[in-house]
């Protein structure tokens, strides 16, 4: 009888697994450890310290950044979120019809066209505005973000949908219950571990954006990886480290999350 393929055992598969993580992983191990240094040179080691998260704590720059990044990805989270989930119902519990397809591209257009561009397009609209309105708040990057975030909170929202069984929607319909009864009753409460799934993912796109961010920002509007940025541009110092060690234990937490609410039980 022939044996059953299983790419593991193939030549090289392990060798070049290996590789690929070490690839991917060092770089963040050697970034974690170096934050712990009591060196102000970035790749030197001298010994252990937490001084330079004390001083990221202290540091109001950062903790403004960090606020304002926060306030811009929980409100770009939740427009991107509704906005996905009624396009995912859109396009999931309808009849087919011309130009769905079209639809379905048309809304992850973000994901294929180069955010740079994104960025550029964004930058000479919300331009356009400021001079009309003479308004320059935070408000252009919350929407700014939010357009860009849409279709990341739209794929796990549209996957949700696809694996949802029609049996309940149908029986409810059947015993007449109204579109609205049967969305808020029967189809909302299945949706929801994907609705979380999109917030987290949009949350975390613009949590650690930079390109838009950059583009649309006005002064002081810096977020925290803007303020990384630039004070990578004047100096380096563990404490941007330390930084970003703080940044890669929230993704961590949570991606942990978005793993175990998008399980299937």
């Amino acid at each position: 009888m022939a044996r059953q393929f299983d790419i593991r055992r193939q030549t090289g598969f392990t060798p070049i697994a290996i590789a690929c993580f070490v690839a991917l992983y060092a770089p963040i191990i050697v970034l974690v450890i170096f934050s712990f240094s009591a060196a102000e040179n970035v790749s030197v080691w001298s010994g252990f310290t937490l001084e330079w998260y004390r001083k990221a704590a202290q540091n109001q720059q950062v903790i403004d950044a960090t606020l304002l990044s926060v306030k811009i990805a929980v409100s770009s989270a939740v427009f991107a979120t509704a906005a996905a989930t009624f396009a995912a119902l859109a396009t999931t519990r309808t009849d087919g019809y011309p130009g769905m397809t079209a639809k379905y591209a048309f809304i992850n257009l973000p994901l294929m066209v180069p955010e740079i561009v994104t960025a550029v397009a964004l930058l000479i609209l919300t331009a356009r505005i400021k001079i009309w309105t003479g308004y320059s708040g935070i408000g252009y990057l919350i929407a700014a973000h939010a357009a860009f975030c849409i279709p990341f909170a739209y794929l796990p929202i549209r996957a949700r949908l696809e694996s949802m069984d029609l049996t309940l929607e149908r029986a409810a319909a059947d015993l007449y219950a109204t579109p609205l009864k049967v969305f808020r009753h029967i189809t909302l409460p299945l949706l929801w571990p994907g609705i979380i799934a999109g917030f987290m993912l949009a949350f975390v796109t613009s949590l650690d954006d930079v390109v838009i961010t950059n583009f649309v920002k006005s002064g002081g509007q810096d977020t925290l990886p803007t303020y990384m940025l630039g004070q990578i541009r004047r100096s380096i110092t563990p404490e941007i480290n330390a930084i970003s060690t703080v940044f890669l234990g929230i993704s961590i937490l949570i991606v942990t999350v978005f793993f175990f609410i998008t399980k299937k039980r």
